[in-house]
């Protein structure tokens, strides 16, 4: 078995949607409680990719089995240094090790185009795999939101992470 970690294309958006409809409608790492169409899944990846924001596919034997992709974390202007990542893995990929090869890419990926901070919003309860692989590749607990959510019957509370990327705050952002 192969892994190769590279920028999805709308090639890749079934297969997308399937891991994200399966996590949407099984777990609580997503706050969406109904999963989202191809065609939403297509333009969301259209304003991810339009906006300048990596996008990564994880392919093993041919077929896609995660996905990570940077999107903004806050409209407003100052926060354009700072990006928001998202990370899901096939039902019959995890364990393996494909989250964390795909958060070490989409690290790169922005630290590239010269993000200064990244921010990881974990639903804890739904996802403590996710807060550990966050925290292994140096996140840090900066908050934790209780009760923000419910979902399957329960409430849920988010944990924010965030990691400094590059130069951080060493120089001002050359993104405009």
């Amino acid at each position: 078995m192969t892994d190769a970690i590279r920028p999805a294309t709308e090639i890749d958006l079934p297969a997308i949607t399937a891991i994200y409809g399966e996590a949407v409608a099984t777990s609580t790492v997503s706050f969406e409680t109904q999963p989202p169409s191809l065609d939403e899944m297509t333009r969301r990846f259209a304003t991810l990719r339009d906006g300048g924001y990596p996008y990564l596919v994880a392919v093993r034997d041919e077929a896609v089995v995660g996905y990570a992709y940077a999107g903004p974390y806050h409209q407003r202007a100052a926060y354009r240094s700072t990006v928001e990542d998202s990370i899901y893995v096939a039902r019959t990929a995890r364990g393996g090790g494909i989250g964390r090869v795909l958060l070490e890419a989409l690290i790169a990926a922005c630290e590239r185009i010269d993000f200064r901070t990244m921010v990881a919003v974990i639903a804890e309860s739904g996802s403590p795999a996710s807060a550990a692989l966050h925290a292994r590749l140096g996140f840090r607990p900066v908050g934790t939101l209780e009760a923000v959510g419910y979902k399957h019957g329960r409430w849920l509370d988010v944990t924010l992470m965030q990691r400094s990327l590059g130069p951080a705050r060493a120089t001002p952002p050359t993104r405009v």
